[in-house]
């Protein structure tokens, strides 16, 4: 690795000793791409008190599974698994239709909303800080990413350690330390999420370019960052705290 990738690592691990330190409890949410993949070998080759979940909405595809088993094989870790409510699901589909997410942006937005910040809400609780593998050259929406932020709708912190990494960076720490990778990552699918929303880029597309790709790129976003305004509309979760993560500080 180089120099410049190796005081990043270095800075990466000092922020997560310092979330398991002075945060705990704290819990890491990964996707199981590329990102978070890096945070997990990072994580338990240190063995940090920060547990490990990720959200299994029911529409993953089979490769995002499989990345439970890697991580048990290679980490003899196990990572939590949390699933939607059964009958929210059905209630929904009912309703609307199993793709209804294809109509509107409220229609993929409520799915969003089931499949995934509900349980996310159920894994956050009792926790303190949260971690997520976000970073600000992901897309437009994340391009003031701190490392710190406070989570007012969580009423916790959350840390983003990865938001100074590049694409470069990451892939250059996978291959150098032989870690595990989902393999849609080798067929074109830089960012992945649940099977019928993510599509494989065309050269010179945004990394972000295939998730909901029928939407404009301001609206690209789940709803597990964002916080619901006083007037019922919502904003992405941004920082009140500005870590600067070239030097790993982080309050």
């Amino acid at each position: 690795m180089s120099a410049a990738l190796e005081q990043l690592v270095a800075d990466t691990r000092a922020t997560l000793a310092h979330i398991a330190a002075e945060h705990a409890p704290a819990v890491f949410a990964s996707s199981l791409a590329a990102e978070d993949m890096v945070l997990t070998d990072l994580i338990l080759r240190a063995k940090l008190p920060i547990a490990i979940f990720t959200l299994e909405t029911g529409r993953l595809h089979a490769e995002t599974l499989g990345m439970v088993d890697r991580v048990r094989e290679v980490y003899g870790v196990e990572i939590a698994l949390y699933k939607p409510e059964p009958v929210a699901v059905d209630a929904y589909v009912a309703a609307h239709g199993i793709n209804a997410f294809y109509d509107s942006v409220e229609m993929r937005k409520e799915c969003c909303r089931i499949r995934k910040v509900e349980p996310l809400n159920r894994a956050l609780a009792g926790n303190k800080a949260w971690i997520t593998g976000q970073r600000r050259a992901q897309s437009t929406t994340r391009a003031e990413l701190a490392v710190q932020e406070d989570d007012p709708a969580h009423g916790m912190q959350k840390f983003n350690p990865l938001a100074d990494w590049s694409e470069d960076d990451v892939w250059h720490y996978l291959r150098a330390n032989g870690v595990p990778y989902n393999p849609l990552h080798d067929k074109g699918y830089p960012s992945i999420g649940c099977e019928p929303c993510t599509r494989a880029i065309k050269p010179g597309e945004d990394v972000r370019a295939g998730r909901w790709w029928w939407e404009s790129p301001d609206q690209k976003e789940c709803g597990l960052h964002v916080v619901e305004q006083p007037d019922g509309t919502t904003r992405l979760v941004r920082a009140s705290v500005k870590a600067n993560a070239s030097e790993g500080n982080v309050k």
